[in-house]
């Protein structure tokens, strides 16, 4: 089977972390924003966003699932709690009460 070349995009960008990988999707968002590219940039460069938004959105979900099974009591159900969620409200639903320490 003949081995198949990578795209310029491909060769240039190899498997970028997450925050890598979204820089890329923010300044793609700008360079639409702005208007003023000839069409055929516009939809490439919309079709690289939409691809960046599926793999960034792809490694939020498999980072969501790594959480799952690692916050999982002994019994093997998992263990649900709100995110920054502290203990700390006052009677009134105020977080901290008096204390301005923002930890």
């Amino acid at each position: 089977m003949p081995r198949r070349e990578p795209t310029t995009s491909e060769a240039a960008a190899p498997a970028a972390n997450f925050e890598t990988q979204l820089a890329s999707l923010e300044r793609i968002v700008r360079e639409l924003e702005r208007g003023d590219l000839p069409l055929e940039r516009s939809l490439e460069l919309f079709e690289q966003g939409v691809k960046l938004s599926r793999e960034c959105q792809e490694r939020l979900n498999e980072a969501e699932r790594r959480i799952e099974v690692l916050l999982r009591s002994p019994d093997g159900t998992p263990l649900v709690a709100p995110f920054g969620g502290d203990e700390s409200e006052g009677e009134e639903g105020e977080v901290g009460g008096d204390d301005e320490s923002v930890f």
